[in-house]
């Protein structure tokens, strides 16, 4: 069996499974709350910034930064180029994820409209083709574009390099300055790949305890339970167990529950605290 902890990779085999293709028994790691709302948010909010300072040094206050898609991965960007004193625009497919940013105080509009106003544009919707050729031929000079949602078809980086127009010129590596023919420039950072991976080193390691932890655990429900072909989550006990574990690390003590109190909201004094409906 397998466990898996990308976003992209539980589609996959959430879709094998649908269509009768699936071979083995997998855990999605990645929907843990523990793995999602933690590297996914967190993760990004500090390694999209780590990767544009490390490959361009670039002065993020006050310029305007587009992140494509507010998912987790969008939300933590977008906190990440809010703090450092960017003003950010956001676009979205999902009226639920649109609304939630228009409530977080960011603008959302299309890219086709944000694109004479970025500075800076990110991707992190796990889709393809969200940035195209014609996209960054309407671009403003001098304008960033990364990736840090998928593969680096969410940038349509094959497109540009084949134009016969556009002039590519390494600067160095992970650092692309394309010339385009109206004199523009644009730099596409890591190729299209993932920007804090190409550009730096990803994650801190802190929070990929997290995730990892998460993925040790698959792997022991694997050995141990052997489940039948199938796509599973962890329980909830597990999830709040790996929170538990990293606690002590930042200082933190956890309220605990009475017997009444317990009894009273219905839950056991020990967790899991939540149901499995629930949206943390």
């Amino acid at each position: 069996g397998v466990s898996e902890e990308t976003t992209t990779g539980v589609h996959r085999l959430v879709q094998m499974e649908k269509d009768g293709h699936l071979l083995f028994p997998a855990y999605n790691v990645n929907d843990s709350v523990t793995k999602s709302k933690f590297d996914n948010i967190y993760g990004c909010r500090e390694s999209l910034a780590d990767g544009l300072k490390r490959a361009l040094d670039v002065m993020v206050a006050g310029k305007t930064i587009v992140i494509c898609g507010y998912g987790d991965v969008g939300r933590g960007c977008a906190q990440s180029m809010r703090g450092y004193g960017a003003r950010v625009i956001v676009t979205e497919i999902d009226p639920i994820c649109a609304l939630q940013s228009a409530m977080e105080g960011f603008e959302v509009t299309t890219l086709e409209k944000a694109l004479a106003e970025g500075h800076i544009f990110v991707t992190t919707t796990g889709n393809k083709d969200v940035i195209t050729k014609e996209h960054m031929y309407g671009m403003k000079d001098q304008s960033i574009v990364c990736n840090i949602g998928h593969f680096d078809n969410e940038i349509q980086v094959n497109a540009v390099n084949q134009d016969g127009e556009i002039n590519r010129e390494v600067i160095k590596p992970q650092v692309d300055r394309y010339t385009f023919p109206d004199g523009h420039q644009i730099f596409i950072l890591a190729e299209g790949r993932l920007v804090n991976l190409g550009c730096a080193t990803g994650h801190p390691s802190f929070v990929m305890s997290n995730s990892f932890t998460n993925q040790v655990l698959a792997q022991i429900a694997l050995a141990t339970e052997a489940p039948g072909l199938g796509v599973y989550m962890l329980p909830k006990e597990l999830d709040e167990e790996v929170a538990r574990l990293h606690l002590d690390h930042l200082g933190v003590t956890l309220t605990k529950l009475t017997d009444e109190q317990a009894d009273y909201i219905g839950v056991p004094k020990e967790g899991p605290y939540k149901p499995e409906h629930y949206r943390y």
